[in-house]
């Protein structure tokens, strides 16, 4: 049995530790509320139209944290997105990433003429230029690994899809874990990048 001087120390920490735990995961109404200036560009519910700015609808909060954290740190840097992430508290952060976690991606399609070419390189990649199965990290239906920090792109638009694996193969782009996003899309051609990303547009 506790005596009454241990139990209140105890649970004090404990009602510090489930605040803390429920600050980390983000509040879904409060980002609502938060995300009208991203809305401009993300969409209302994190489904963009423009496709070279991405959908963000049921992205990973744990890749969606990480994500503005870089461009509020300058590890990653857009114009757009570093202005906006500058201005962000951990709070907001974490509510953003959580209400657009709870978001319904909008389903979309491939370019038929480019499936076939997209599909290959996607499930088992190019073993002649080294170019790793995109299947291996980012799953059969390209929901990727919230664990392992690795986001969801089924159904992104194929438009900036491909204009962020062209930034990864300049080295321009550079917050990939290990390099792995960098060494692999160096070594994509113009018509791989075109044909992988159609096919993870049409995937769901």
């Amino acid at each position: 049995m506790l005596t009454t001087k241990l139990r209140f120390p105890l649970l004090t920490g404990l009602c510090f530790l489930l605040s803390g735990a429920a600050l980390a995961a983000g509040s879904v109404d409060a980002g609502k509320q938060k995300s009208v200036t991203c809305a401009a560009c993300h969409g209302i519910d994190g489904n963009s139209v423009n496709p070279e700015w991405p959908s963000i609808a049921g992205q990973h909060s744990k890749y969606l944290t990480k994500t503005l954290e870089a461009y509020k740190s300058g590890k990653r840097s857009n114009v757009l997105m570093t202005g906006q992430a500058l201005g962000l508290s951990d709070e907001d952060i974490a509510d953003l990433s959580a209400y657009y976690a709870s978001q319904t991606a909008t389903p979309r399609t491939a370019d038929p003429n480019l499936v076939t070419d997209g599909e290959r390189l996607y499930r088992g990649g190019n073993i002649d230029r080294g170019v790793s199965a995109c299947i291996a990290c980012h799953g059969p239906r390209g929901r990727g690994n919230p664990a392992a920090g690795y986001p969801v792109i089924s159904g992104q638009h194929a438009t900036y899809t491909a204009a962020q694996l062209r930034l990864y193969a300049s080295g321009e782009r550079k917050s990939d874990a290990n390099q792995m996003m960098r060494n692999i899309a160096v070594a994509l051609s113009e018509d791989d990048i075109k044909a992988v990303s159609s096919y993870i547009q049409g995937l769901r």
